[in-house]
């Protein structure tokens, strides 16, 4: 129970928390080893003394500049699953690009970000925090939390529905070469909604998870103010906005900069 709590309190945390709080740790051995250096007087204690300080002190700065630059700046990630095909698959790496949307202050649980260089657009290819309603009751229940990579295809505003597989935003028919369709069967539309309005605040809320007739019969809706419609471009295997409701954007991290490293099939 105790091992328990103990790894629930700290999977609530990212890497550069790790680093950050490790580099802490090697600083206050390092103040420590400074104001202990006068009890080692021999030549060999003093050589000891200095080889070992070298380490931690180079140790602390190396991680507290790696956590910062991965909190703020670009982070290295790696591909979770299939549903970026073949765009981007399994296991390929990239870096992101923390900063174009803005920084958040660390520690704080608003998640605003700010100083964007820009908003999150269409087409961009973002790594976010998936939402609570993209979890299962198992994983939320033990504080587990995962990252997204998916294509934003519609912003806050927008008009979004899909007819036998089709994309439409604001009506207009998006065929996207990017965007592959692996299943031939295209699963049929249903009417379980007394109005738009329901199935609106039905999508919002993340509970289409469990009806998978929306992956390629989907909407009318309308992204909500501060959100964005996600969807893998490998569109017939992809858990997505279609499932699990409009994106908050308290939960993206980045966009995909750099891919430094592709798998090989």
């Amino acid at each position: 129970m105790k091992f328990y709590l103990f790894s629930h309190f700290f999977s609530r945390f990212s890497l550069e928390f790790y680093l950050f709080f490790a580099g802490c740790i090697l600083f206050v051995i390092a103040v420590i080893m400074l104001a202990t250096k006068k009890y080692f007087k021999t030549e060999t204690s003093e050589k000891l003394f200095e080889n070992v300080y070298s380490w931690v002190a180079t140790g602390w700065t190396v991680l507290i500049i790696a956590s910062f630059i991965m909190f703020f700046f670009v982070q290295a990630f790696k591909i979770p699953s299939g549903s970026m095909r073949n765009t981007l698959l399994e296991g390929d790496r990239l870096f992101v690009n923390k900063l174009i949307y803005g920084f958040k202050i660390p520690f704080t649980s608003e998640g605003r970000r700010y100083t964007p260089f820009r908003n999150v657009s269409r087409g961009d290819i973002v790594v976010f925090q998936c939402p609570p309603e993209a979890l299962t009751i198992s994983e939320r229940e033990k504080g587990i939390t995962k990252d997204f990579i998916k294509r934003c295809v519609a912003v806050a505003g927008d008009k979004v529905e899909i007819k036998d597989k089709e994309l439409f935003v604001n009506d207009v028919c998006i065929r996207d070469p990017r965007a592959v369709f692996n299943d031939s069967t295209v699963r049929q539309s249903f009417d379980l909604f007394a109005s738009n309005k329901d199935y609106q605040e039905y999508w919002e809320k993340g509970r289409f998870t469990s009806i998978p007739a929306v992956r390629d019969n989907f909407g009318p809706v309308i992204v909500p103010k501060g959100h964005y419609m996600m969807m893998g471009d490998n569109r017939d295997f992809s858990f997505d906005s279609r499932f699990w409701g409009p994106l908050p954007d308290k939960y993206v991290k980045g966009k995909a900069l750099l891919l430094y490293w592709r798998r090989i099939i």
